[in-house]
């Protein structure tokens, strides 16, 4: 089986030969103002792994933190220790790991908290504001457009001055825009700091995918942004109904007080824990002219541009789901808003229970290009039947099958993008930033364009849905083999690809 990769710390503890020192008696490396959650510098060449990842030899990092610092270890990430550690070292890696699960998974989940909280205030907000309900929809679309493009400013800007930084600037100004918004009395300055709010929230997401780069390589980040999945996937889930429980007690402003409130607890949780991921020696020392460039040489491979397109075009088939399924299971296939929400949470559930499984399972026993192919092809498959179905080749088909249809799609999703995420980032070490810019921007992008074709023929029929849904899985399956090519790079060691 291929290298699986691993983490820099992970392999700074394996020995080079059966003499030399072993986890127990590594020399310690200084991390200077980088703190214990950090890539150590790269200045001297015996710090280099000789492990390959692509093309390029890894930068190996410097031993393990203390328990009130996040491990760079993926086995302390996953939950488990690495051998040799003693008792007390092996607790202290568990209890990091899961701090730097829970911390980047909350910063992964803010945004989706920040839209789907407010979804059911929306009609409170257009009585409240005075407003027409086309005028408060441009309070999403905003939060939404801001999501999107501050990810390609923020990209960039942690590649130049580190993650740390950026991140810590863009909680604050999220913390900001949020309580704004809690106050604001028309929906034109709803608007406006809604956007902000959506600029300064994409530091999260951008960010999140650069630290796992920075930390792991090959089928450890996989697994990795596997485990973010199920914190991110359950996040569209709970927070509808947050949303509605504050509610009860509070109008729509309290919506926003509490996103307030989460914003401080996240804010307050990375100045004291995340520390540096990304050396002084790794960062880039150029401005604007020097981020194009990069970005433009990122979009020049063609592989990594293959794992973008291929995972921007999966995540416009679930936005279509998204945008259709409360209109097409309710009005179409009967379903009551009870019976609606249980089946979008089965399909939420499923995804990510695969995505567990694809981390747990199956990255690290499979070629990260052979997963991806076949969930890819069970999306496609998904996707024509529920065509056929929609199209009456089966006759009339009743809510049952449509909703298992709906339900095997979703669930394929956990096989899909984490591995388009995982893929395109091996191949982006010195500028992880600005590769998860264009990761995130065009899949919102992509999404974006598809969502509103949904709708596209009336009310009466749920073929558009299924329609851009099979366009988008097989023009994803094409990116997949013209870009990237996958059997051309098997037998390779390329980070578990």
């Amino acid at each position: 089986m291929p290298d699986s990769g691993g983490s820099r710390a992970q392999r700074a503890h394996i020995p080079t030969s059966g003499t030399g020192p072993g986890a127990d008696d590594a020399p310690a490396v200084p991390h200077g103002d980088a703190g214990p959650l950090s890539a150590d510098p790269h200045g001297d060449a015996a710090a280099l792994s000789a492990v390959p990842h692509g093309d390029t030899a890894t930068p190996s990092a410097g031993p393990y933190g203390d328990a009130d610092a996040l491990s760079a270890d993926p086995a302390a990430a996953r939950g488990t220790a690495p051998a040799g550690l003693p008792g007390p070292a092996a607790k202290a890696a568990r209890r990091t790991g899961l701090l730097v699960t829970l911390v980047l998974g909350g910063l992964t989940a803010l945004p989706p908290l920040s839209m789907d909280m407010y979804l059911p205030a929306l009609p409170a907000v257009t009585d409240s504001l005075s407003a027409p309900a086309a005028t408060i929809q441009l309070t999403l679309t905003a939060c939404l457009a801001g999501m999107a493009l501050g990810q390609l400013v923020v990209g960039p800007m942690s590649d130049r001055w580190g993650r740390r930084k950026p991140l810590l600037l863009g909680m604050v100004v999220y913390v900001l825009a949020t309580a704004i918004c809690a106050l604001a009395p028309t929906a034109e300055l709803l608007i406006g700091f809604r956007l902000l709010q959506g600029l300064a929230g994409a530091a999260g997401i951008v960010i999140a995918r650069a630290v796992v780069r920075d930390l792991y390589d090959g089928v450890e980040m996989a697994r990795f942004f596997s485990t973010l999945m199920l914190i991110s996937g359950a996040a569209p889930i709970i927070a509808p109904l947050i949303g509605g429980q504050v509610l009860r007690v509070t109008d729509w402003r309290g919506i926003f007080v509490v996103l307030t409130g989460v914003g401080i607890v996240l804010t307050l949780v990375v100045g004291k824990w995340l520390h540096e991921t990304l050396p002084p020696a790794d960062r880039h020392t150029g401005g604007v002219t020097e981020a194009l460039r990069t970005m433009r040489g990122l979009l020049a491979d063609r592989v990594f541009t293959g794992y973008m397109i291929a995972g921007g075009l999966a995540f416009a088939v679930l936005f279509a789901y998204i945008a259709a399924s409360p209109f097409v299971m309710q009005e179409i296939y009967g379903a009551s808003p009870q019976t609606f929400s249980l089946l979008f949470g089965l399909n939420s559930v499923g995804l990510i229970v695969v995505g567990q499984i694809n981390g747990k399972l199956l990255v690290g026993r499979f070629r990260l290009d052979k997963v991806l192919g076949f969930g890819l092809a069970v999306i496609v498959l998904a996707a024509v039947a529920l065509l056929l179905m929609t199209t009456g080749v089966f006759g009339e088909v009743g809510l049952v099958p449509v909703a298992a249809g709906l339900f095997v799609l979703m669930s394929a999703m956990g096989l899909a993008m984490p591995n388009t995420n995982a893929q395109a980032l091996m191949r982006t070490k010195h500028a992880a930033g600005s590769a998860s810019a264009l990761l995130g921007t065009s899949s919102f992008l992509i999404g974006a364009i598809a969502s509103p074709l949904v709708g596209i023929a009336g009310e009466d029929t749920a073929v558009p849905m299924a329609l851009v849904q099979v366009v988008c899985a097989v023009a994803a399956v094409a990116c997949f083999l013209l870009l990237c090519r996958p059997w051309q790079r098997t037998g390779r060691e390329d980070g578990g690809l």
